[in-house]
């Protein structure tokens, strides 16, 4: 069977008609001068027609390699016009993708927040330029078009994004929706085409009131017997975050041993915690009232909740703290800082036993791996060294 009869000029001046290269390859020009190529082929003795594109978008050299692709699944038995309709339906588009990814993942992260960002993010920034795009035509310069815009302005944002998308095309080739090559990569990729964001914006961090300060703030609270006072006491107490002191439950306190167990899933490092608690953060929960069918030692307005994630943000603004505030702009997560840098510059105890005191995780793999213990002998006299130091008795 003779093919390849076609020549590139041949193909540019074709009058209308038909005109066979061979093999069941034709281009077939219309009465308009609309070219397109067509491969006839038998599949179980009947006569098929396949369209492989429009001249010029697809040349002579394309639509011959293609035409050989699917004379082989021909041969093998293949409907290449089924498969190829198979593969149309398989591969999704990137938002059908990012949804089955967030599904699949959805459980290991740390909250229901965390999965909202990730949607919010994706519909606000990626699904305009690739949202109905399929998987496997995403290419570097749908990533810049996303990126760019927001690169230098809303770099923190801008790297998140890169980072879900990287994700979720990561996922896609695993599930060989696509090449594995992945166009948001950014280690030896996009790194090489846009500036680093470390240099573009230095960290920014939760204001903290000054350790020498947090005595005189402490006595204030006092004076409140509000729930959100008494949490926000609690959180400087024990150097804890916001979620962790909001989402505290009975259940994870042991009164006797004055110790309370944060358990893994509600902790940002995904490990349990244990906190001893000072003498000062006991008296704080005998004075806490249990409220019948709500397991939560702050309990809010609704019946079986905690108190809102705003409260004691909001009990801060109150008093003339945060955002513009007449006082200062701190906010209460910003009191782990000052936790630390009063064990750094006023106490005598070790770095590890603050850090192990604050939850982080060890970045030095080999030291993590041979860390077996919390030093929790050790951070119980801290955290009542610092009830001490804060408290006025």
């Amino acid at each position: 069977m003779a093919i390849h009869k076609l020549a590139p000029r041949k193909v540019e001046t074709a009058s209308p008609g038909k005109h066979e290269d061979g093999g069941g390859l034709r281009l077939v020009v219309s009465k308009s001068d609309a070219k397109k190529w067509v491969l006839r082929i038998t599949i179980e003795g009947k006569r098929r027609e396949m369209g492989l594109g429009s001249f010029p978008d697809v040349g002579l050299a394309e639509a011959r390699d293609e035409a050989s692709k699917y004379r082989k699944q021909a041969k093998r038995g293949i409907d290449p016009i089924e498969a190829r309709l198979a593969a149309l339906v398989m591969i999704p588009t990137f938002t059908k993708c990012a949804a089955q990814y967030i599904r699949a993942h959805r459980w290991s992260w740390n909250n229901a927040k965390h999965a909202r960002q990730w949607v919010r993010t994706l519909k606000t920034y990626a699904r305009p330029e690739i949202g109905t795009k399929k998987v496997d035509i995403i290419s570097t310069e749908d990533i810049l078009k996303i990126l760019t815009p927001i690169w230098t302005t809303k770099t923190e944002t801008a790297k998140r994004i890169q980072g879900r998308i990287e994700n979720i095309l990561d996922f896609a080739a695993a599930h060989k929706y696509r090449d594995p090559l992945n166009p948001a990569r950014w280690r030896g990729h996009l790194d090489k085409l846009l500036p680093k964001p470390s240099r573009l914006k230095k960290a920014t961090h939760q204001p903290s009131m000054p350790y020498t300060e947090v005595r005189a703030f402490m006595v204030e609270l006092s004076g409140n017997n509000s729930i959100s006072a008494l949490a926000l006491r609690f959180l400087i107490l024990t150097a804890t975050r916001t979620s962790e002191v909001l989402q505290a439950k009975w259940s994870e306190i042991d009164l006797e041993a004055a110790v309370w167990t944060i358990p893994a899933e509600r902790m940002k490092a995904r490990r349990e915690h244990r906190v001893p608690l000072s003498d000062e953060a006991m008296t704080i929960l005998e004075a806490l009232p249990h409220i019948e069918g709500n397991p939560f030692l702050f309990h809010g307005a609704r019946n079986g909740r905690p108190l809102s994630n705003m409260a004691l943000l909001q009990l801060m603004r109150g008093m003339g703290f945060g955002v513009n505030g007449d006082r200062g702009n701190y906010v209460p997560h910003g009191f782990r800082s000052s936790f630390r840098d009063w064990s750094g510059e006023v106490s005598n105890f070790p770095r590890d036993v603050a850090e192990m005191a604050l939850a982080h995780s060890i970045k030095n793999k080999v030291e993590a791996a041979y860390r077996r213990g919390d030093l929790f002998a050790k951070r119980r006299n801290m955290m009542q060294e610092w009830s001490n130091y804060i408290v006025k008795t």
